[in-house]
C-alpha cells in the first residue's frame, strides 16, 4: 500500500513539481493538493491522507495554524513543514506546533522523500545543522535576559515582526494575515514591550535588521 500524501502550498508550479517527485516513488502517492487552509480541510475530510506536506507561508494563512489544527484533531496525521525561511527560526516552532519534520524549500527536491520516510517511521526529521542548534539550545538558560527574538515572541508576533521587517504597513499586514488593523496594532504593541522598544521607528529598524539576517 502506498502512503497517501496531501500537499498544501500556494505556488502552483511548486505543487506540480512536488507531486511529480513524490509520484515517482513506489511507496508514495499524492492524493490531493491545496493552496490554503480551507482547501486543505476539505482535502483532509474527503481524501483521508496518511501524511501532509505543508508550507509555512500560504497566501493568506500561516501553515503553522493548520499543523496545530491537524495535531489537535481526533484523526491526526504526521505533517512535514516546508519553508523558504531560515530553519534556525522556524524549524523549532514547526516541531512545537506538532509537525514531525522540517525541510527548507531550496533543499526539498533532495530531502523531502527521505523526510517523509523518516516521519512515517515515527521519527522526527530536521537537518543535521538544526540538530546541532537544538542540542546547543538545551544548554541555554531560557529565563536569561539574553533570550533571542525568536524565543521571546509568539508565532503570531513573530509573523507580524517578519512582515514589518519586509516593509509591509499595518494595513498590509492585516490584509495578508486576514486580521483586523486593531489586532495588528495590539501585536505591534506587545512586540515593542517584549523587545524593550520605545516607538514604531525602533520597532521597524529592529525588524528590518532581524529580517536581513535570517
Amino acid at each position: 500500500m502506498k502512503s497517501k500524501i496531501l500537499i498544501v502550498d500556494d505556488h502552483p508550479i511548486f505543487r506540480m513539481g512536488m507531486k511529480e517527485l513524490i509520484n515517482q516513488e513506489e511507496d508514495f502517492t499524492v492524493c490531493a493538493v491545496a493552496e490554503d487552509i480551507t482547501e486543505a480541510r476539505k482535502a483532509l475530510a474527503s481524501n483521508a491522507p496518511d501524511m501532509a506536506i505543508i508550507d509555512i507561508s500560504l497566501a493568506e494563512d500561516n501553515g503553522l495554524e493548520l499543523v496545530k489544527e491537524i495535531h489537535a484533531s481526533q484523526n491526526s496525521i504526521p505533517t512535514l513543514m516546508l519553508s523558504m525561511h531560515d530553519e534556525s527560526v522556524w524549524a523549532e516552532r514547526a516541531i512545537r506546533a506538532g509537525a514531525r519534520g522540517f525541510v527548507m524549500k531550496k533543499e526539498a527536491s533532495e530531502s523531502v522523500i527521505s523526510a517523509l520516510r523518516t516521519i512515517r517511521e515515527g521519527r522526527i526529521h530536521v537537518s543535521k545543522n538544526m540538530v546541532s542548534l537544538l542540542l546547543d539550545k538545551l544548554q541555554v538558560n531560557h529565563n536569561s535576559r539574553s533570550a533571542s527574538t525568536v524565543d521571546i515572541l509568539t508565532d503570531r508576533e513573530l509573523e507580524v515582526f517578519r512582515l514589518i521587517g519586509a516593509g509591509l504597513s499595518t494595513r498590509e499586514i492585516a490584509e495578508q494575515m486576514t486580521l483586523g488593523i486593531k489586532t495588528i496594532g495590539t501585536y505591534r504593541d506587545r512586540i515593542k514591550q517584549k523587545l524593550g522598544l520605545k516607538n514604531a521607528a525602533e520597532l521597524t529598524r529592529r525588524a528590518v535588521l532581524w529580517t536581513d539576517n535570517i
